[in-house]
């Protein structure tokens, strides 16, 4: 059986929220899903250009404990965790055993540099 991951970090789970601008529009604002335990493994990094600098983009594992579909507090692509400053973007989210007891988010953090 593979080891039982390390939830040492905090992250803050964000969801995609369309906010009417008073013109007639819409915005994107963040709203606030909850707090998780989370291990965090970073994996391959890239960079490209961007507009005016260059922007590194790197890939990140992170494993939260499991929740039920529909779940509030289940990541699901499109949301983000937020550690303080820094935000990963998640890309997918699996199962990382058999009885779900664990989650797995492939996430990305941009940075311009």
């Amino acid at each position: 059986m593979s080891r039982l991951p390390r939830l040492s970090r905090r992250l803050v789970l964000e969801a995609p929220q369309r906010v009417a601008d008073g013109a007639g529009g819409w915005s994107e604002a963040w709203q606030v899903l909850g707090t998780l335990p989370a291990e965090v493994i970073a994996g391959a990094g890239r960079e490209r250009a961007g507009q005016g600098a260059a922007l590194s983009r790197m890939a990140y594992r992170i494993t939260v404990r499991g929740a039920p579909v529909g779940a509030s507090f289940r990541p699901q692509a499109g949301q983000r965790f937020r550690e303080g400053g820094r935000v990963f973007h998640i890309q997918a989210v699996a199962e990382r055993d058999p009885r779900g007891a664990y989650l797995i988010c492939f996430a990305e953090e941009e940075n311009a540099a």
